[in-house]
């Protein structure tokens, strides 16, 4: 039951208990993925000096959600979320804390590198739409539904701002495997919160795996204005989400800097994505989400275009708040319209797809830029990526108007 006393509207869904203690444990353990994703970087560009080989690894960590995301969608609706993610909590640390043993030992390589950034893929197709069907059922309904989603973003967002920084501090006295044992720890969190969480089994799909991944598929692509949606977020993430393969690039050889660089060029793009969260936590209407997702990509193009003719790093820290913040409006802000308008018994093949699509084109974009990068050079690689946004931005322009419409207009199913 939520909290009788008033709650202020910008965080309005902390007055469920459930997503208390869900927010206190993925606090905790969002900040070791974000040691671990730096510490990954710098350790892969430190050993091996590619850009090519960051991109080939943020590639096989993403591509599971493409691949897999889908049907782990269908197959996670056809049974107890909140049992499978504790279970998935548990491999996320034995992932970490072997990857810590393997760097500690001086035994890891590109290839193992590889292979554990893929694992950790696989593992987080089914974490991603996990955590996220779960947050109706933590905030009992739909009315909190658009904050928590919010909230949950924000402390995404501000692990990027707080982690990245200090993963740097980090390496500067450790060693990239203290980072990822830090990592395996913070998974005991959110373990930790779900154990105490009190609420019912989560219904459960009839039907076989294929079936209810049909039966998902059908939803969207039954529905223009959602099939526009998840178009944007190919696109977002195809070209603005890949910044993040070059950042190591950028640091070192365009910068001249080292790990604590790339902690800041991370951290401020965490910032702005904290900002980001804080703007949409205070925003309800549904056409005003789609205004803001459009105008911020916009700005995330030319954030990349900005950010690709920096030679200064001042200048560069104030794109990457640019890039941040408008990036999470277009991800987060498409999220909370999916959920906002899914039945609840599609929820997670909805989210499903929608990460599917966010992480699974992020990875090829990233795979693209680094190949790119290796040619002509990381700044030129930036660059197109800005100007394939900004061209596609054209094109939806001129049906903005009509896709806030047509979303007002569906209903908003319970079922």
């Amino acid at each position: 039951m939520p909290d009788s006393r008033p709650w202020p509207a910008a965080v309005r869904a902390l007055r469920h208990r459930n997503f208390r203690l869900y927010f206190a444990g993925q606090a905790i353990s969002t900040l070791g993925s974000w040691l671990q994703q730096v510490a990954l970087a710098w350790l892969i560009y430190r050993l091996t000096g590619s850009a090519a080989l960051l991109g080939v690894t943020t590639f096989a960590a993403l591509l599971p959600q493409l691949l897999v995301g889908p049907l782990a969608g269908a197959w996670i609706d056809r049974h107890d979320k909140r049992r499978l993610l504790i279970g998935v909590q548990g491999l996320l640390g034995l992932q970490a804390i072997a990857l810590a043993a393997l760097t500690y030992s001086g035994l890891i390589g590109p290839t193992l590198i590889v292979a554990m950034a893929a694992l950790l893929g696989v593992l987080n197709a089914f974490d991603t739409p996990l955590r996220q069907s779960l947050l109706s059922r933590f905030v009992n309904g739909k009315d909190d539904l658009p904050n928590a989603l919010a909230l949950n973003a924000m402390l995404f967002n501000s692990s990027r701002f707080i982690g990245p920084p200090l993963a740097g501090l980090l390496l500067g006295f450790t060693s990239e495997a203290t980072c990822f044992a830090l990592n395996a720890l913070s998974y005991l969190g959110l373990t930790a919160g779900l154990l105490v969480i009190r609420m019912a089994p989560t219904p459960r799909a009839p039907g076989s795996t294929g079936d209810v991944f049909r039966e998902g598929l059908r939803y969207i692509a039954g529905r223009q204005p959602i099939r526009l949606m998840m178009t944007s977020v190919l696109v977002i993430n195809l070209t603005a989400s890949s910044y993040a393969v070059l950042l190591p690039v950028f640091a070192k050889d365009i910068f001249a800097g080292d790990a604590r660089t790339l902690g800041w060029l991370w951290g401020a793009a965490g910032l702005g994505s904290l900002l980001g969260t804080l703007f949409l936590a205070n925003r309800h209407a549904l056409p005003s989400l789609v205004n803001s997702i459009m105008a911020c990509a916009l700005a995330a193009g030319a954030g990349l275009l900005a950010f690709a003719a920096s030679q200064q790093l001042a200048l560069s820290l104030l794109a990457m708040a640019v890039l941040g913040f408008a990036i999470t409006n277009c991800n987060v802000g498409t999220n909370i319209l999916l959920q906002t308008l899914a039945p609840e018994h599609l929820r997670g093949r909805v989210v499903a797809l929608y990460t599917s699509t966010r992480f699974g084109f992020d990875a090829i974009g990233g795979l693209l830029v680094g190949v790119l990068a290796e040619h002509f050079g990381a700044p030129w690689a930036m660059a197109g990526a800005g100007v394939l946004l900004l061209a596609y931005c054209a094109w939806l322009l001129p049906r903005q108007r009509r896709l806030g419409r047509e979303l007002t207009s569906m209903p908003r199913e319970d079922g």
